[in-house]
């Protein structure tokens, strides 16, 4: 079994940045996608970005690209989402997630093994 908590939500002002983290025990993910999903009030969870198990692939959502920046820390089983420049549209639960079967990196929640209990992140105009 795997457990993923995240931290590092929060409100902030149009423009300004935060950095979510997301801590995974239980089983060893070296060899896992990480991703980051987001899900709006009456909206559907979407991919935000994931990261391959060795950290060079990344893949990131149209609306993030420039902005956002996914890294992991297999030695301290982390992966961090940071966000530059935040838009009022941002506004959402973030989601941490893993995918066992690589080494495809899917965008889909559906191949998503493992979630976190997600954390809030809200940016004010």
């Amino acid at each position: 079994q795997v457990q993923l908590v995240e931290s590092g939500g929060g409100l902030v002002q149009a423009g300004g940045s935060l950095r979510l983290s997301c801590v995974a025990s239980g089983r060893n993910l070296d060899d896992y996608i990480m991703g980051w999903f987001r899900q709006a009030p009456g909206k559907e969870r979407e991919f935000v970005a994931n990261i391959n198990w060795s950290g060079t692939n990344t893949y990131y959502a149209d609306s993030v690209k420039g902005r956002f920046t996914i890294s992991r820390d297999n030695g301290l089983g982390t992966v961090h989402l940071q966000m530059n420049s935040l838009k009022p549209e941002d506004t959402a639960v973030y989601y941490c997630a893993v995918d066992q079967a690589g080494p495809l990196m899917p965008t889909e929640p559906t191949y998503y093994d493992y979630w976190g209990q997600g954390t809030q992140v809200t940016v004010s105009s």
